[in-house]
């Protein structure tokens, strides 16, 4: 929403049909990392209980003889994905590095957890959480809708990235005495919890900065109140900051810091995507 509102302020004519199918090419991939991950975390949720925001679904580790449907569920929604795709790219004639974009996503949802890769084992997952959250997810919206990925459409990938490490590192805190006994290497698992904390206020106070000092870094005007923007992101940065100050180590405690963290970030995703839509309709 955010990047096809982005889109269409920058004159991009706006169609319904095209973004919803551009969403549908989005949507399988997205649902598939939920079963996928659940298939190739099972050893690890073991050691966990669900949170609201983490943990698993435990759904696999209560009923094992499920795990096969899971895969195959996961597997078919990245091929949805990818149909999805193809007649998206027939459809409105994009070239074939469209595919490319689709493919990559799906990739990297599936080997975040999959072998070999494992990404998330391996200290990556973070980097490709924050690629997949700051390009690929906005950077979808923005190109079904406009047609193209140019300079414009990647004005936002700074603090979208920042957005997205933070959420990752946020999702990772419940569950770091988990991922540890699962060999899982997370930031939070190698690095602890205050590590974790630090990290998620010092990328939201990087997002607001960005919000607030980019008008005054280019020349060009926008059609958009970055000032706005910045306000907004106070939500998820007093959240973030509160969490670092009372350094919760215990699990319980920085479990409810994690999801006043969570809310708030909710919270500016759907005030910013609205303030983005009001822009494009008005």
């Amino acid at each position: 929403m955010f990047g096809a509102s982005w889109a269409v302020l920058l004159g991009a004519p706006f169609s319904l049909s095209r973004t919803l199918l551009g969403y549908l090419v989005l949507l399988p991939a997205h649902l598939s990392v939920s079963y996928s991950n659940d298939y190739f975390d099972v050893d690890v949720d073991k050691y966990n209980k669900p949170t609201f925001f983490s943990g698993g679904s435990g759904v696999l580790v209560e009923n094992p003889e499920l795990r096969k449907p899971a895969q195959w569920i996961a597997i078919t929604l990245i091929f949805c994905s990818l149909a999805f795709g193809i007649v998206y790219q027939t459809v409105y004639s994009f070239s074939l590095w469209f595919s490319g974009f689709v493919v990559l996503g799906n990739l990297l949802g599936w080997f975040y957890s999959a072998p070999p890769l494992r990404l998330a084992y391996r200290g990556l997952g973070e980097l490709s959480m924050i690629f997949s959250i700051g390009l690929l997810i906005p950077g979808m919206g923005y190109l079904v809708t406009s047609g193209q990925m140019n300079q414009d459409g990647l004005l936002f990938i700074v603090p979208l990235m920042l957005y997205g490490l933070a959420f990752i590192l946020t999702v990772e805190i419940p569950d770091m005495e988990a991922d540890r006994s699962g060999d899982k290497r997370t930031w939070v698992a190698r690095k602890g919890r205050g590590f974790g904390f630090t990290m998620i206020t010092a990328s939201f106070l990087l997002a607001t900065l960005f919000f607030l000092c980019y008008p005054w870094l280019t020349p060009r005007i926008y059609p958009l109140d970055f000032r706005f923007l910045g306000l907004l992101s106070l939500l998820p940065l007093v959240a973030g900051y509160m969490g670092m100050m009372k350094r919760r180590i215990e699990k319980r405690s920085a479990t409810r810091v994690v999801n006043g963290i969570m809310i708030s970030l909710a919270a500016f995703c759907i005030l910013a995507d609205g303030y983005m839509v009001y822009l494009a309709i008005s």
